[in-house]
């Protein structure tokens, strides 16, 4: 049997409210304790309905079920394609709040327990419906998150409230006492800015300023003569009508290079503001201009705007290759250049002038913080999107894959 440390142990004896939190830093050994806790409740809880819930199928089959057949063997029962466990004969509905619209699936049940995970990430309207679904006399749920916005309505609908039948409980790294140091130092190294102080510290804190406020000059922007030459490039897009047209050239560290060498550098831009040269450009023309900008090179990976979907056309029609499905998450993109550039694991080249400048004007917006939302301002970003589009989809993704799976 799994040994616990102290703080797990603690909240498997203390949490017996109607709704019970974990909240605070990755890999803190949140999720496992209610994993323990939920396996102790299937054998307690009242008759009716038990649900687990993720954000998506995908991340609770990763961050729970997969980490409970590991537990119990074969004592569970997964069905995936009717998205049902059992557990010694009780049967658990698994359900994604993926959006608004996720709450429907809930309606009708009459529900005696849930666990989820990623609370924050849950639309409002799910989270209500599944509290209202929880109807069964002694119902209790249970779910675990790590912090966001402190305007976010877990923490001001529920947390930050002391009248409601809640428990919850605040995790921090140093918590999770199986962890090895060295891979705590790394991973403090690898959360910058707002992540850091949310996933390393566990504070639900704004987001406000300069998105890259760490963003040094002397450090992040080196000469491309003093770069190797590339083994392989790739391309990112940012494509406006209205607003500018970005085109930025990456080059890529060869795996037989020195350590010390960043795996990628911005190291030529292509930048185009049909409002200050008061001329907009076809798709037909920024095609022409990409050929010229790539010159002979043989570029590996285009990554466009997805919503371009006329140029992305365009291109293809003038037999341009190698244009790759890129997704557009805004966050987690964020999240991985942060933590390449604070690794530099990642430089921006002297000559790409708007790119560097665009660094001190990246900014939160903090109305929408108010709302609890984070998100940029949509100024100045037309050359972080491709900047983010080409260090996520190129890089970040396996790395965030790696950190889900490994999350519990």
């Amino acid at each position: 049997m799994m040994i616990l440390s102290p703080k797990q142990k603690k909240v498997i004896r203390l949490s017996n409210a109607r709704i019970n939190v974990l909240e605070g830093s990755v890999r803190s050994s949140k999720t496992v304790a209610f994993l323990w806790r939920w396996i102790k409740y299937l054998g307690e809880a009242p008759p009716g309905d038990l649900l687990m819930v993720g954000k998506s199928m995908g991340s609770l089959y990763r961050n729970m079920v997969r980490p409970l057949q590991e537990l119990l063997g074969n004592q569970l029962d997964y069905f995936p394609g009717k998205h049902e466990i059992d557990i010694w004969g009780r049967k658990i509905f698994c359900f994604g709040a993926y959006d608004e619209g996720s709450e429907g699936t809930l309606r009708g049940m009459t529900a005696a327990g849930a666990l989820g995970d990623e609370l924050t990430l849950w639309p409002k309207s799910f989270f209500m419906t599944l509290l209202a679904r929880l109807s069964v006399k002694g119902a209790q749920f249970f779910g675990a998150t790590n912090p966001d916005s402190p305007y976010h309505y877990i923490k001001t609908d529920f947390l930050d409230r002391t009248d409601l039948n809640l428990y919850q409980e605040h995790f921090v790294i140093d918590d999770n006492i199986f962890l090895d140091p060295q891979y705590v130092e790394d991973l403090k190294k690898e959360y910058v800015g707002l992540w850091y102080k949310r996933f390393i510290e566990g504070l639900w804190v704004q987001a406000e300023g300069a998105i890259y406020d760490f963003f040094d000059e002397g450090i992040y922007v080196k000469k491309l003569e003093t770069l190797p030459k590339p083994q392989s490039y790739s391309i990112a897009v940012d494509y406006g009508t209205g607003n500018p047209t970005c085109f930025l050239l990456f080059g890529e560290k060869g795996s037989n290079v020195i350590s010390n060498v960043p795996k990628a550098w911005c190291m030529k831009e292509y930048y185009w503001d049909s409002v200050k040269m008061c001329k907009q450009k076809t798709d037909e023309e920024y095609v022409d201009d990409f050929i010229n900008f790539v010159e002979n090179l043989y570029i590996g990976n285009i990554y466009v705007d997805p919503s371009a979907l006329s140029f992305i056309t365009a291109l293809k029609r003038r037999g341009v290759g190698n244009i790759r499905e890129t997704d557009n998450s805004v966050l987690d993109g964020i999240r991985v250049q942060g933590s390449m550039l604070k690794n530099k694991e990642y430089v921006v080249c002297d000559n790409c002038k708007q790119t560097i400048r665009d660094y001190g004007a990246y900014c939160w917006d903090t109305r929408a913080q108010k709302k609890g939302e984070d998100k940029p301002l949509k100024q100045n970003d037309h050359t972080k999107d491709p900047e983010r589009y080409y260090l996520y989809n190129r890089y970040g993704k396996r790395r965030m894959d790696y950190e889900k799976m490994t999350q519990w």
